[in-house]
């Protein structure tokens, strides 16, 4: 294995986390800012008025994406499987 064969694999590997990952944080992020805005408006100074919406929106982005990030994952454990038998002799 070359060094330029493994940072790529690297590399393909935290892209692959970037897109994975992405869609679930982006959302908890979208719905913390939302509820951080409400909770300023109205003085509501608690932490746990924002868990349930934030976990909510968690959930509800890997239920709805969860098929795609199961085959992104697959995709990359395969790839990878077939490099390690390409490279061990």
């Amino acid at each position: 294995m070359t060094q330029a064969y493994a940072i790529d694999w690297f590399r393909e590997l935290l892209w692959r986390a970037i897109m994975v990952a992405g869609p679930t944080i982006l959302a908890i992020v979208a719905v913390g800012l939302i509820m951080a805005v409400l909770q300023a408006t109205t003085s509501v100074n608690d932490q746990a008025v924002a868990f349930g919406p934030k976990g909510l929106a968690g959930v509800m982005t890997l239920a709805l994406s969860g098929h795609w990030v199961l085959t992104q994952l697959t995709e990359f454990a395969t790839d990878a499987f077939t490099a390690i038998v390409h490279i061990v002799p």
